[in-house]
């Protein structure tokens, strides 16, 4: 939703936001579009407050704070305020599973997990659109814009904690579908390689293999071989930005329809075979819920599957 609030707020911090970070909560709050520069601008000049004092954004707030929130107004007062019906039907089309606690969406490719501040609008922001009686609801991780199949989303504070060290503690397994250049020599991999992020100048997010990065694993299973490429599963046992995309080149069989780390050759005969998007998909996510395992799966789109044909009959 894009925020407009012309006038201050007294937030009272309830239950299910107890424990929060002052700056996740205004975000949660103000709309995901709003820069994370602007929050961090309006906690240091002290326009934001926790029971009339100051705060900084790490400020883990209680049930019962007051959080003061200055008025808060986008450049462009032509931005759309509402969610379309279209949105929130094909929101509803896509949740996969959904209980008082948590639902798992399957979240189509090209839609972003948070909406900026032009016409697009994030799943976050659909969401909430489409479950108005959800005091609390927010991502518990996120996917890529360009990735599309399993998404958990929190419906209470709890959960989204819950879920979170389920997250960290490998007891959540995520496994994804990725269509790769060239066949494996093997069927399992288990690539083991430190992810380090860079931003470049233009604002745009690079990682690599390095030394100095963050340890991040990928188990690669072979699903399926053709004549140029191969379908594989990648289980993710770290959850770093890019993992899969990166590790894959890594091994010199980068992802089909990558603009990043791909190879632009096998790119052009991917988009032959029909392939107009990154072909990585999460396919499966496998949780505890109350002390039972439950496991989801994101059936393929269309387009994905109309590319695995194409490629069946050329093999």
């Amino acid at each position: 939703m894009t925020p407009s609030s012309p006038a201050v707020q007294f937030i009272t911090v309830d239950e299910n936001h107890a424990d929060q970070r002052l700056d996740n909560f205004l975000r949660a709050r103000l709309g995901y579009g709003l820069p994370k520069s602007y929050i961090y601008r309006i906690i240091r000049k002290g326009e934001v407050r926790v029971n009339k004092g100051r705060a900084k954004p790490d400020t883990r707030l209680k049930a019962g704070d007051v959080v003061r929130i200055p008025p808060v107004r986008l450049p462009s007062p032509s931005d759309p305020v509402e969610v379309k019906p279209s949105q929130i039907q094909l929101f509803n089309e896509r949740v996969l599973f959904e209980n008082d606690e948590l639902l798992v969406l399957n979240k189509p490719a090209g839609m972003p997990v948070h909406g900026g501040t032009g016409l697009s609008f994030g799943v976050i922001d659909i969401a909430r659109a489409a479950r108005p009686e959800a005091k609390f609801l927010e991502l518990v991780h996120r996917l890529d814009k360009g990735t599309s199949g399993c998404l958990l989303l929190a419906k209470k504070r709890a959960a989204l904690l819950d879920l979170q060290s389920q997250l960290q503690s490998e007891a959540m397994t995520k496994t994804y579908l990725a269509l790769t250049r060239g066949r494996w020599i093997g069927d399992e991999f288990l690539v083991n390689a430190p992810l380090l992020k860079n931003q470049l100048s233009s604002g745009e997010r690079m990682v690599k293999v390095s030394g100095e990065g963050k340890p991040s694993k990928t188990i690669f299973r072979v699903k399926e071989i053709f004549s140029t490429a191969t379908l594989m599963s990648a289980e993710l046992l770290t959850g770093r930005t890019h993992q899969i995309r990166v590790h894959a080149a890594y091994k010199h069989h980068p992802l089909a329809g990558d603009d990043k780390y791909g190879d632009e050759f096998f790119n052009s005969s991917m988009r032959k075979a029909g392939l107009k998007r990154l072909f990585l998909h999460a396919y499966q996510l496998t949780f505890n819920v109350a002390g039972n395992v439950q496991c989801v799966e994101a059936p393929l789109d269309e387009t994905l599957l109309s590319v695995l044909k194409t490629l069946r009959l050329e093999a």
